[in-house]
């Protein structure tokens, strides 16, 4: 499908004022953490004192805003070379691990250049007194915040099993008086850029398998049409513009395909396309409405929401088209699914007693448990280790967004200033 220059003309202007005023940038608010928290010492890293403080400070607060991760003065010890009594004092202050690092200048910034810097760091098992890795990096003072994140990823991984997501990106839908931003952030709601702003919704953005393109709903041409938009380049394109409504895109595990809800035939009905918008297939014929398609990882089969059997409840079928399958029961409000990155769980949208909650679901065994305790949940989103959920929720009549982690122990709430925050989506982990 070409892209309609009507759209594309109006597009020139959408994009003029990329940068963000202050009130714009998330702010964070822990809420809750884990019960059994990993004391860890973070030593101030050695070198230029504004680059190696910026480095430790970043890796500090994102392993403590995780809520795995308790914090453990290290008094004046800032060696990568420890000895046995530095760890016998770090024991002693109940420390588990012991990270330290140095910044050192590699090429100093001119007019036309930013420095270069490595950044070294070594991480070690305080009772067993024994290295557990470390790595080295060269990167630009530009990159302080993503070294550090990177840094924070190796520790968390090495620490809990899990990968670390601190080096990954959200996006958001931030809606203030008469203006709509697509907004992408840091993990830690640092260094938010507007990646389309419109006086027109912004709805349902979906990340590309290798986060390099959204999908997204616009309302720009006053109907929804759904964009593909490539964010390196700042360019998109019209995947669905069909007469009616387009909406609620998904990408396939292999990021080829979109799933995505038209009405051109009738109802809201779920069909899947080629990214260019070629290629429509129809998965099924509904008596009722279907809607918010997923794919599974492995991308056999579509979720959705349907009320064909009378309620919203959520429904899965083959990839390839076929017969739907009822996936949840309990309850006569189910939707939006999203299922874990090793499709094992299901994150979705539940009513009780009039409150809408994220709720996780073990597809093997049908068991389910409410996660939150807000009361006007949406948009769940799992981070690519499947740890932690992302949702947006609402607060005082405005819009916010809040991240729980699977066992419901651990809760964030994340804001902007003055503005309604909805919409959001965990990027993947860039590999």
């Amino acid at each position: 499908m070409k892209d309609n220059p009507l759209l594309a003309g109006l597009f020139v202007g959408l994009l003029a004022a990329s940068a963000l005023p202050a009130w714009a940038q998330l702010s964070i608010e822990i809420t809750g953490a884990g019960a059994n928290r990993i004391p860890v010492s973070i030593a101030d890293f050695a070198g230029e004192r504004i680059v190696s403080q910026a480095l430790s400070s970043v890796v500090r607060a994102d392993l403590e805003r995780s809520g795995w991760f308790r914090l453990v003065e290290s008094g004046s010890l800032g060696t990568m070379e420890p000895t046995a009594g530095n760890l016998g004092d770090l024991k002693s202050r109940g420390a588990d691990a012991y990270v330290a690092g140095s910044a050192s200048s590699t090429a100093p910034a001119s007019s036309t250049t930013e420095g270069r810097y490595e950044t070294r760091f070594r991480l070690f098992d305080v009772p067993k007194q024994a290295s557990l890795g470390g790595q080295s990096y060269a990167h630009g003072s530009g990159q302080l915040r993503s070294t550090a994140h990177r840094i924070s990823d190796f520790i968390y991984e090495k620490l809990t099993g899990e990968p670390g997501v601190f080096s990954t990106r959200i996006a958001y839908v931030v809606k203030s008086t008469g203006r709509f931003e697509l907004q992408i952030a840091d993990a830690d709601g640092m260094n938010a850029q507007a990646a389309l702003a419109s006086r027109e919704p912004i709805i349902s953005p979906s990340w590309s398998p290798d986060g390099t393109k959204l999908a997204y709903v616009s309302f720009e041409a006053k109907k929804p049409v759904v964009y593909v938009h490539d964010l390196a380049s700042g360019r998109r394109h019209v995947a669905a513009n069909f007469k009616g409504s387009n909406s609620a895109p998904a990408w396939s595990p292999n990021g080829r395909r979109l799933a995505v809800v038209l009405t051109k035939d009738g109802r809201s009905q779920l069909y899947t396309l080629n990214v260019d918008g070629s290629g429509v297939t129809r998965l099924a014929t509904s008596t009722g409405i279907d809607t918010e398609p997923q794919y599974s990882p492995d991308g056999q089969w579509i979720y959705f929401t349907s009320d064909r059997g009378g309620s919203p409840q959520i429904y899965r079928i083959p990839a390839s088209g076929g017969d739907g399958q009822r996936v949840t029961f309990e309850g006569n409000y189910n939707v939006t699914p999203r299922l874990s990155p090793d499709g094992k769980n299901m994150a979705y949208v539940s009513r009780h007693e009039g409150r809408f909650h994220v709720t996780l679901m073990d597809l093997a065994t049908q068991q389910s448990q409410i996660l939150t305790d807000t009361a006007k949940d949406e948009s769940p989103s799992f981070a690519p280790n499947g740890r932690t959920i992302l949702y947006a929720s609402e607060i005082n009549g405005r819009g916010v967004l809040g991240t729980v982690s699977v066992d419901g122990r651990i809760k964030q709430k994340l804001s902007v200033l003055a503005a309604d925050i909805r919409e959001p989506a965990w990027g993947p982990k860039l590999k």
